[in-house]
Parts: structure tokens; sequence; C-alpha cells
């Protein structure tokens, strides 16, 4: 089973995860995971602080000449903006953030206790770990990617650039849909037997805690709701050399809670970021008088970093789901058990 825990503040000194239940005898190259790094800061809209922070991991343990160990990985991720301790009060809280409901849960008077952890800057650890966890499963040849769908409902790439132009010319922010498409997974991960070894639910659910996600659907979503059965359930076909296969894939590529063989096709809508350059009415929780919501700086636009982040959020789910089926401590009896259980179901 593998869990991870991450720390750091968005200003804080540095970003910190650690990995547990990653198999001994994976080669792990830190090159990948920092490409992965700089594929979250990329994409059109994204504001001065990327231009800043160059984010680089470093791994602290877990690893013995780049090869793990089998103990829990350790992940630095510093941060250049390390300005917590200077950085001025807060007062007025940003409607669509975690600025007001985690003031009141938390008692705070300031909402940078807030929003210096709630910040999407977090998400840095996670693109750390699933970048570990893409290492794990192109083992197996499966690999994850994402793609825009839409900008402000625009689907067109001169559309979508013309939207997020506009949107910087008002000072506002877009949102849009992105999708992530995983291939090469085996039929069998995940399990009917329990709602929670769902594999459906552990992939939406892991999605849903990106900030600014919205809503998520898998393969055909929400086309099922006007439609016949006849015409949206993946028929099942069989050949000796193939094995069952669909010719469809309208359920993208899960069953009643586990994979079954076909990709698995997921999207999600990322809401326009909350801090906004012409900032919405709010109150000062100090005088509760009428104030502008703070502005700090921010993006415009993070539609394509979104789908990065979720690429190794699924890449977490689905390593673990694998490991679930087929783990042992060493990756060389994973290998043997997976390739016994191909011939089995063929």
């Amino acid at each position: 089973m593998l869990r991870y825990l991450t720390a750091g503040e968005s200003h804080a000194k540095a970003l910190v995860a650690i990995l547990e239940g990653m198999p001994a005898g994976l080669r792990i190259d830190l090159a990948r995971i920092n490409q992965e790094l700089k594929r979250r800061q990329q994409g059109m809209g994204r504001g001065k602080r990327m231009q800043m922070e160059k984010d680089k991991a470093e791994i602290l343990s877990g690893l013995k000449k780049g090869i793990t160990l089998g103990s829990p990985i350790a992940l630095l991720i510093e941060n250049k903006d390390f300005s917590i301790e200077r950085l001025p009060k807060v007062t007025s809280p940003r409607p669509g953030h975690a600025d007001l409901a985690g003031l009141l849960k938390y008692g705070f008077t300031d909402v940078r206790n807030v929003l210096e952890r709630a910040s999407a800057r977090e998400t840095s650890s996670r693109v750390g770990i699933g970048a570990i966890c893409k290492i794990f499963l192109a083992e197996f040849k499966i690999k994850i990617s994402s793609k825009v769908l839409s900008i402000a409902g625009e689907s067109s790439h001169l559309a979508m650039v013309k939207k997020i132009l506009e949107a910087k010319e008002r000072k506002d922010t877009v949102g849009g849909v992105f999708e992530v498409v995983a291939r090469g997974l085996p039929c069998g991960l995940g399990s009917y037997v329990q709602p929670d070894r769902r594999l459906d639910a552990r992939l939406t659910q892991a999605i849903m805690s990106i900030p600014g996600i919205k809503g998520v659907e898998i393969g055909l979503g929400f086309g099922y709701a006007d439609k016949f059965g006849s015409g949206v359930h993946d028929a099942i076909y069989y050949t000796k050399n193939k094995g069952y296969f669909r010719k469809t894939d309208h359920a993208g590529g899960i069953e009643g809670g586990i994979s079954n063989g076909e990709d698995i096709i997921l999207r999600a809508c990322m809401k326009p970021i909350s801090t906004l350059m012409h900032p919405l009415d709010s109150v000062n929780i100090i005088t509760k008088k009428p104030a502008k919501a703070t502005v700090q700086r921010s993006d415009i636009c993070v539609v394509e970093s979104a789908g990065v982040i979720a690429e190794s959020v699924c890449a977490y789910v689905l390593a673990d789901a694998f490991l679930e089926k087929f783990g042992s401590d060493a990756l060389s009896d994973i290998k043997d058990n997976y390739q016994n259980y191909l011939k089995r179901i063929r």
C-alpha cells in the first residue's frame, strides 16, 4: 500500500513530501521528476510567481545510488520566495477561496494563516510524488497524459488564447476543462467489494482534492444521461491474440469500480482563480465593515497546470491500486506476479 504526506506553506522555506510503500529496486531519475515539476509551472496565463520559482526536487531518503530501498522516500522542494514571516497581515477574505471558512474554523485573525497552506503551491509536492509513481508505472508500460479541452467555453486553440488575453486585459481570471488519459492498464485494478476500494471513486476523489476543481466525469460521464443503454455500453469481444477487448470506451476504462483493460479517461472542470486584480466585495474581519477582497500575486488561467497535477494524483492512485493487486516488497517480484496474471486472464 502506498501513502504520502505533504507539508509546507506557499512562502515558507520549502515544500516537503514523504512517500511510503514504493518497492525496492526501482531506479529513480531525478531529471524526470524535475521535468514534471517544470510542466506544472507552464501554460499560458501563469503569473509572476512561476517566473521566480524554478522548482527542483531533492531526494533526501529512500534511495541508494538512485535505486529505491523500499523505505520512505523524502522529497524536498525549496521556495525561492521565502517570505512568510515578513508578509503583511491579510484581513479581507477572497470569495471562492478557503480564506473565510478556514479562518472561522481555526479561529485565526489573519487570513494569511489560511491562504499559505490552502494555496495551490502545495501541489508541487504532489507532482513530485506523482512523478515517482509515473516512473514505477512506466516499468509496466503504463502512461498517463493530459490535455486542455476548453478555456472559458472555447475549444479551439486560437479562441482559448483570446479568452486568456481578454481576462488579462480585464484583470479577471478564466477556468476550463481538461482531460487525463491512462493507457496500458490491465483489467482488474480496484474492486467492487467495498465503496472505498472502487477505482473510479479513488480517482475522482484524488482529482477533486486539487484546489479549484469543481467537477469530474469518467468516460461518457454526463453524456449517459440522455441516451439509451443500447447506445452507450461497451460490447465485449474476444480473440486468441488480443484476449477480451472493446471497440468503444464509453465507460472510460472502469466498470463496477474495476479497470476493464481499456484506456481510463477522466475529465475535470477547473473554476476561474479566486484572486482577482479587480477584487470582489468582502468584509474586513477585524472591523466587520465592507471592504474589497485582498489581492495576492496570482495567475489568470491554470487549466493546463491543473491537468499536469491531475496526472500526478491519478498516477499515485493507479500505482497504489497496482501494488494492491500485484504488490510485493521488490520490483522484480511484482513483475513476476504481473506476468503470471496476464497469462491467466488470457
